[in-house]
C-alpha cells in the first residue's frame, strides 16, 4: 500500500499506517477517509511566527510622553525594538514613572509591561488666617509659594515654601501674629477755673480714639483717673487710658486736667477779733465775716468777699472797746446793747458784805481773761432800795433800770442768786450760791458756743495760762 504525505512550510506530521480497512473517521479529527483511496491527508494547522532576532521592528517603537526609553538590543545599539530588546524607562524631572521601570521585547511583538510619566504635584497649600500667599507654578514642582500677612500682623515662620520631588512642600506653614498695639489718641490736655466759692471744677471730655491696626477688634478699653464729669481739685492731674486688642497688645496715652483757683489775699484777723470764712478762705466767692472779743465790738464792715478780680470787696473793719449806753430809759435798752454780742451774767445780792456775793466776785475777779474769751459779761445788782448799787464794770446804773433788770431777770434782792443769759438773751441757767468760774466756763463750752466759737476757743485754750 502507497501513501503520499504533503507537507507545507515547516508543518511535521507523523502518519501512522494502518492495514487496509475502512478507517474509522472522528468528526473535527482533521482525518477525511477517502473511500477510492488508502491515502490519509492532513489539515494545515496555524503555527506561530519564526522567531527572527534580525527584524528591526519586532515590537512596536516605545514612545514614552514626558519621559525616555533606553534601549539595549542583541543586535547593537542601532535597534530599539528588535526582538529580545530590553528598555530602561524614565521620566523628565517634574513627571513620575507610573508602571514598570524595565519592558522587554517579547516573541509575541508585545513588550513586556506598560508604563507612563505623570506630571509630579504637591497637595494644595492651606490658605493662613490674616493671611494669604502667592505662588510661581501652582502646584507643581519647583514651584515657590511666598506667604504674606494682612496690614498690622507679622509673618512668623517660613516666608516661602517650595514643591520639592517628593510631593512635599519644604520649610512648616507659617503664622500671622498681631503684633502692632492699638493706635490710640487722647483727647487735648485743658485747663479749667474752679467754680465761685469751691475748689473744684467739674471737666468733661470726649473719649479717646482707638483703632486697632490688625483686624480692627478693641477688646478693653481702660481709664486711669477720675471719669469725665468727675469734680478735679485744684493743681494738674494725669489722665491716662489703656487700650488693648485682640492678641493682648496694648497702648496708651494720656492728658493733663488742670484746675485752677483764683486767690485773694490771705486776710489778716483784726487787733482784738478773729475771722470766719467759708471754704479755702481765700479763693474766689469765699466769704470772711470779721469777729470781735468779748468786750470788743465791731466797727466797719461785718464780712468781705473775694472777687473774680482776686480782690477783696470793702475793706476791713476794726474792734473796739465796747462802748456801754447806761442812760437808757428801760431795761431793754440796755440788754439790746448785747444781743448777738456778749453773754450776761447776772448777779443780785442783799447787800455787799454777803458772804455769797463775796466769794463769787473774789473767784470771778480771778478769770477775767476766760470770761472774755467766751465772751461773758458781768452785771452786778447788790444792795435793796433805796440803798442798791449797780454797775457794768465801772459804769453805774440807775435805780429805774436795777429794778427793772431784776424784774424781768426775776432776781430777788433778798438772798443770792444769779443768772446766766446767752446771746440772744434767753435765760440758760440760774444759781442760787457760789459756783467756781471753771463750772461756768464747762457749761458755756458744752451749751452755749457756736461752731465757729468752739473752734477759736480751741486755739485759744492756753492764752489765758
Amino acid at each position: 500500500m502507497a501513501v503520499q504525505l504533503t507537507q507545507r512550510g515547516a508543518l511535521s506530521l507523523l502518519l501512522f499506517l494502518t492495514p487496509a480497512v475502512t478507517p474509522t473517521w472522528y468528526a473535527g479529527s482533521g482525518y477525511y477517509p477517502d473511500e477510492s483511496y488508502n491515502e490519509v491527508f492532513a489539515e494545515e494547522v496555524p503555527r506561530a511566527p519564526a522567531l527572527d532576532y534580525r527584524v528591526p521592528r519586532w515590537c512596536y517603537t516605545l514612545n514614552i510622553q514626558d519621559g525616555e526609553a533606553t534601549c539595549y538590543s542583541p543586535r547593537g545599539g542601532n535597534y530599539h525594538s528588535s526582538l529580545g530588546t530590553r528598555c530602561e524607562l524614565s521620566c523628565d524631572r517634574g513627571f513620575r514613572l507610573i508602571g514598570r521601570r524595565s519592558v522587554q521585547c517579547l516573541p509575541s511583538r508585545r513588550w513586556s509591561g506598560t508604563a507612563y510619566c505623570r506630571q509630579m504635584r504637591c497637595h494644595a497649600l492651606p490658605f493662613i488666617t490674616s493671611g494669604t500667599y502667592t505662588c510661581t507654578n501652582g502646584v507643581l514642582l519647583d514651584s515657590r509659594c511666598d506667604y504674606s500677612c494682612a496690614s498690622g500682623y507679622h509673618l512668623e515662620g517660613d516666608r516661602s515654601r517650595i514643591c520639592m520631588e517628593d510631593g512635599q512642600w519644604s520649610g512648616g506653614e507659617p503664622v500671622c501674629v498681631d503684633l502692632d498695639p492699638p493706635k490710640i489718641r487722647c483727647p487735648h490736655s485743658r485747663e479749667k477755673m474752679a467754680e465761685p466759692e469751691k475748689l473744684t471744677a467739674r471737666v468733661y471730655w470726649d473719649p479717646p480714639l482707638v483703632k486697632d491696626s490688625a483686624d480692627g477688634t478693641i477688646t478693653r478699653v481702660t481709664l486711669r483717673g477720675p471719669e469725665p464729669g468727675s469734680h478735679f481739685p485744684e493743681g494738674e492731674h494725669v489722665i491716662r487710658y489703656t487700650a488693648y486688642d485682640r492678641a493682648y497688645n496694648r497702648a496708651s496715652c494720656k492728658f493733663i486736667v488742670k484746675v485752677q483757683v483764683r486767690r485773694c489775699p490771705t486776710l489778716k484777723p483784726p487787733q482784738h477779733g478773729y475771722l470766719t470764712c467759708t471754704s479755702a478762705g481765700d479763693n474766689y466767692g469765699a466769704t470772711c465775716e470779721y469777729h470781735c472779743d468779748g468786750g470788743y465790738e465791731r466797727q466797719g464792715t461785718p464780712s468781705r468777699v473775694c472777687q473774680s478780680s482776686r480782690q477783696w470787696s470793702g475793706s476791713p473793719p476794726i474792734c473796739a472797746p465796747m462802748k456801754i449806753n447806761v442812760n437808757v430809759n428801760s431795761a431793754a435798752g440796755l440788754l439790746d446793747q448785747f444781743y448777738e454780742k456778749q453773754r450776761l451774767l447776772i448777779i443780785s445780792a442783799p447787800d455787799p458784805s454777803n458772804r455769797y456775793y463775796k466769794m463769787q466776785i473774789s473767784m470771778l475777779q480771778q478769770s477775767t481773761c476766760g470770761l472774755d474769751q467766751r465772751h461773758v459779761t458781768i452785771i452786778e445788782l447788790v444792795g435793796r432800795p433805796p440803798q442798791e448799787v449797780g454797775r457794768i464794770r465801772e459804769q453805774q446804773l440807775s435805780a429805774n433800770i436795777i429794778e427793772e433788770l431784776r424784774q424781768f431777770q426775776r432776781l430777788t434782792p433778798s438772798y443770792f442768786n444769779m443768772v446766766l443769759i446767752d446771746k440772744q438773751g434767753i435765760d440758760r441757767e440760774r444759781y442760787m450760791e457760789p459756783v467756781t468760774p471753771e463750772e461756768i466756763f464747762t457749761f458755756v463750752d458744752d451749751y452755749l458756743l457756736s461752731n465757729q466759737e468752739l473752734i477759736q476757743r480751741r486755739e485759744q485754750r492756753d492764752m489765758c495760762e
